[in-house]
């Protein structure tokens, strides 16, 4: 299991449920989360990886950009509809094959295009199984303004102690 550094406040038990996630989807290489994107905002934020999943929770793909794209809702005024979009969660849970082939495999044209290196994973062949977290996950920390918030929330853990 894999925590990436810039999600410093994932609850443990999201943290288990990853690597149950890989352990009951056998068909899948690695796992990960996600969570719905709640503002249009956050669908709009390129900081923020959205994520799109097939009938069987499976990726189709992660991009920086709104995924899917509602050409008819956009185009009149930005209109969007909530729950259709998902914010991916940086965490994985590998195979232990396929974390030994992803580190032998070249960076993928897709994954450099978006900086995304599960990218790699899907323009490999494999699959990644994708489920909505069991806890709320606290944005992560991709600017000054996220560390700040992050050190507010340690700072009123002390202050509570």
């Amino acid at each position: 299991v894999n925590v990436q550094g810039d999600e410093p406040l994932i609850p443990p038990e999201v943290i288990n449920q990853v690597a149950m996630l890989i352990n009951d989807c056998s068909g899948a290489d690695v796992a990960t989360l996600c969570e719905p994107i709640e503002s249009l905002q956050d669908l709009m934020n390129p900081m923020i990886v959205k994520v799109v999943a097939d009938q069987h929770q499976l990726a189709l793909y992660f991009s920086r950009a709104p995924i899917p794209w509602d050409r008819d809702g956009f185009a009149s005024q930005g209109e969007w509809q909530p729950g259709n979009y998902f914010r991916h969660i940086g965490i994985y849970a590998y195979r232990v094959a396929t974390l030994d082939a992803f580190v032998k495999w070249p960076l993928a044209n897709i994954e450099a295009i978006e900086k995304l290196e599960q990218l790699r994973v899907l323009a490999n062949g494999g699959s990644i199984a994708v489920a909505p977290t069991c806890k709320p996950i606290p944005g992560g920390v991709d600017t000054p303004a996220d560390l700040e918030r992050v050190r507010a929330y340690f700072e009123s853990l002390e202050s509570r102690a």
